[in-house]
């Protein structure tokens, strides 16, 4: 049994996430990446209340870094729900999330569009509004074709910092990508590609290819690239406690950064000891 060590090996860990990451120590990692479960399961109705930030002393709760924060009585809401309530299941898990992020860190949260918007909001009450960076949209193409209603062929991956004044963001270390039109830029711009924008046109991981795992819901290592190489430095730690297949590891290792990945399930456990074979594997102290 094997804990975290900050000058110690990679770490693949199979354990539930929440009660594993009360013993992380805080401010730790660059770059927290997340892909929770999408949430489509059955529907869930309940009376909801939810909080709004507020002028210092004027609510009736404080939040992180001291903020004032006013309880908001809501009405009836109907949403999928794969979980008894998934957001009491996804919202300590964002907690922890902020406490484990570096000062100059910043999380990545990867969700389709059943409930990116509540999500927003929640994000907005744990980081603050000011924290928020991005709305990225990872178009794609693939699957089948609705007849009453316009295909879904995107994700929304949602990139919030801890300090808006200290973050670490570098987009010139990212991959660059083809010009859509590149008969309209010079051959020198096409031959060196241009910088992603805040719509990452990328394909999914192929059925056939050399990188599929056989994981269900395996993400590209080039979306993971891209997060990784904008947001930390080489030698800086990552984490992913949704890891699935690994990939945040696996980007992770080609950019020289350093990985934390977390995960109950023991497929992905397995997965990611055969695609990642030099980092430990270890069960914590149940």
């Amino acid at each position: 049994m094997v804990g975290f060590d900050p000058e110690g090996p990679d770490l693949i860990v199979e354990a539930e996430n929440l009660s594993y990451l009360d013993q992380l120590p805080e401010q730790t990692f660059t770059v927290v990446y997340l892909d929770p479960p999408f949430n489509t399961g059955r529907v869930q109705s309940r009376s909801t209340s939810t909080t709004t930030r507020v002028a210092p002393g004027d609510g009736d709760r404080t939040g992180f870094g001291g903020h004032s924060y006013q309880t908001v009585k809501g009405a009836l809401s109907s949403y999928d729900d794969a979980f008894t309530d998934y957001w009491e299941f996804l919202e300590p898990r964002l907690r922890q999330a902020w406490r484990l992020l570096a000062d100059d860190g910043t999380l990545y949260l990867h969700l389709d569009y059943r409930e990116v918007h509540y999500a927003k909001v929640m994000l907005d009450v744990i980081f603050g509004r000011d924290h928020f960076l991005n709305e990225i949209i990872w178009a794609y193409d693939y699957g089948g074709r609705a007849r009453r209603r316009w295909p879904s062929k995107h994700d929304t991956i949602l990139v919030y910092v801890k300090n808006p004044r200290t973050y670490w963001f570098d987009s010139t270390e990212v991959d660059r990508e083809p010009y859509m039109a590149p008969g309209l830029v010079t051959p020198e711009k096409r031959e060196r590609g241009k910088l992603p924008t805040d719509v990452w046109w990328h394909t999914i991981v192929s059925p056939t290819g050399k990188e599929k795992t056989g994981y269900p819901t395996q993400k590209p290592v080039g979306l993971l690239r891209r997060m990784v190489a904008a947001s930390s430095r080489p030698g800086d730690w990552v984490l992913d406690f949704f890891a699935g297949s690994g990939t945040l590891g696996a980007a992770a290792e080609q950019l020289g950064r350093r990985y934390l990945l977390v995960d109950q399930n023991p497929q992905a456990i397995e997965i990611m000891r055969s695609r990642l074979p030099q980092a430990l594997v270890t069960t914590p102290p149940r």
